[in-house]
């Protein structure tokens, strides 16, 4: 080899910021290929770490937002059976209590200003004002994620945000990098549909995503998940509807959000719940931590366990909307995590974000602190306003343990759930990916219209793209369903010359249905 081939092959050699080539940019270290995540991950905390601080003072990410008040109150049930047979966490145990609550809306990819009806995620993160303390639960309105390795979430960003030359959105960039992640085609085909543009917030879905767990007394785990149904309905937007409001309207679902509340029309939605024992799940032809799949109603019930009521808009959106700040690692006693990689990723960026982004006293925030008492041995840093210094400790020990005061540790409420974990320290993807399965069936569950609006709006994206990202695309719906893929070549192939009429007719018609599909 030339010294010139030599010269040119290190430069084109993805490093980290010390100069060390990374030799495998796909997945976390793990125990097992499972997990849970190891700290030792240091491509990942610097890679991860440096994404967290790409903006200032907007969110790299849900930077367009809107919120409201209101409060959380407990069915105290699961299927007839006490909720305590399950967790211990007293938001749910307590059906006497009112709890506060503080919603975030938002769209995920482009700026504070952007409109409201861009073809995006939406975010949906409650804070929960417990007796315990607060409970962040950050979900999205789609109940699936388009990668499963925290590792890639930076990638993942990057190609759908603006090109950094041209500081224009590029369908290009983001479908060559989905066109490499065949996990995300389940995403895609949701994104696509008319379920990637919701209507407005009040008649939005709201999921956690991930699993998590909940842990009883005896410190019993089971794997749950979060499930928001709006007692408004729900109602999504095709893309030519969505046009139509963007030519008046960027800021539609802000006010649709605060006209309700301030009128007095209350919007509600009842919390839904999936459990599964903790576990592998042979049985299974997926893995049930895998962020990218369901798990169907049929084999795993929504359960029915609470409702929240938003009835009370911010005095101040800079205050409380903007400064804001969730984690997905804010759990309260008889709450936990599964091992799920993207999960446990999340819990460090989402956190760091806030400290760098908000400030490392975030959580003295009026909006962020918890309506209880609170004591720590944390201090300094910038603004620190605290103004109960000495009040409920020795202000001389401000640490632990001491013999002379200071702050003692508390009695833990219950056994502590220790789940067992072993295995070999690795680098690997999951071995049960299954990355097109439920795509194809979340196809076919679709209605015939939805059907044609996601080819519509496919094609639409693709026909920018260069030829090899198009023919990546469709191979990868022809595995998640032959017609699904068939569909997609064969509008590719008329882009540009004709206009596919019938189709659009199809659409118009089968949407006067109003009903939108259940594919879950």
């Amino acid at each position: 080899m030339s010294d010139q081939n030599q010269h040119n092959e290190s430069e084109e050699t993805l490093t980290n910021r010390q100069g060390h080539p990374v030799t495998n940019n796909q997945s976390v270290r793990t125990v097992g290929n499972r997990g849970p995540t190891t700290l030792e991950n240091y491509d990942f905390l610097e890679k991860i770490s440096h994404f967290d601080r790409e903006r200032t003072p907007e969110r790299v990410v849900h930077a367009r937002g809107a919120g409201a008040h209101g409060y959380f109150q407990s069915y105290g049930t699961v299927d007839g059976k006490p909720i305590s047979n399950y967790t211990r966490a007293k938001v749910f145990t307590n059906t006497d209590a009112k709890t506060p609550v503080f919603v975030r809306f938002s769209t995920v990819v482009h700026g504070g200003h952007s409109p409201e009806t861009l073809r995006d995620p939406r975010g949906f993160a409650i804070k929960f004002y417990t007796e315990d303390g607060n409970w962040d639960l950050v979900g999205n309105n789609l109940k699936i994620f388009f990668i499963r390795d925290p590792l890639k979430f930076p990638d993942m960003v990057h190609s759908f945000k603006p090109d950094p030359v041209t500081n224009a959105h590029d369908p290009e960039r983001m479908f060559d990098f989905l066109c490499q992640t065949p996990e995300s085609a389940h995403m895609i085909t949701f994104l696509f549909s008319p379920w990637g543009i919701p209507a407005n917030y009040r008649q939005m879905q709201g999921s956690g995503v991930h699993a998590y767990k909940w842990v009883n007394e005896e410190g019993k785990g089971v794997l749950v998940k979060y499930h928001w149904e709006p007692v408004q309905g729900i109602k999504n937007l095709t893309q030519k509807e969505a046009d139509e409001i963007q030519k008046s309207d960027f800021n539609h679902a802000t006010l649709d959000l605060y006209k309700a509340i301030e009128q007095g029309d209350y919007p509600e939605w009842e919390l839904y719940v999936q459990i599964m024992e903790d576990g592998e799940h042979p049985e299974l032809d997926f893995d049930p931590l895998d962020p990218t799949k369901l798990w169907y109603k049929d084999d795993y019930p929504w359960h029915k366990v609470g409702k929240m009521v938003l009835n009370k808009n911010p005095e101040n959106y800079f205050a409380e909307v903007e400064q804001s700040a969730f984690g997905t690692g804010v759990l309260v006693d008889g709450l936990d995590f599964s091992h799920d990689k993207l999960l446990q990723g999340r819990t460090f960026s989402y956190s760091d974000t806030q400290r760098y982004r908000v400030g490392s006293n975030y959580l003295q925030l009026p909006i962020n602190k918890a309506k209880k008492h609170v004591a720590t041995n944390q201090e300094a840093g910038q603004m620190d306003f605290r103004t109960d210094f000495g009040k409920h400790q020795d202000p001389h020990v401000n640490y632990e343990p001491s013999l002379i005061g200071g702050l003692k540790e508390a009695k833990n409420p219950g056994k502590e759930h220790e789940p067992y974990v072993e295995g070999n320290v690795k680098r690997e993807k999951i071995s049960r990916e299954n990355n097109f399965g439920q795509a194809g069936e979340t196809y076919r569950r679709f209605s015939d219209w939805e059907r044609d609006e996601l080819i519509s709006n496919l094609v639409g994206a693709l026909s920018t793209c260069r030829k090899e990202i198009q023919e990546r695309m469709v191979d990868i719906f022809s595995q998640c369903d032959e017609e699904y893929g068939r569909r997609v070549r064969e509008g590719l192939e008329k882009a540009g010359t004709n206009q596919d009429t019938k189709m659009e007719e199809a659409v118009e018609q089968s949407k006067e249905m109003g009903h939108p599909s259940d594919p879950y």
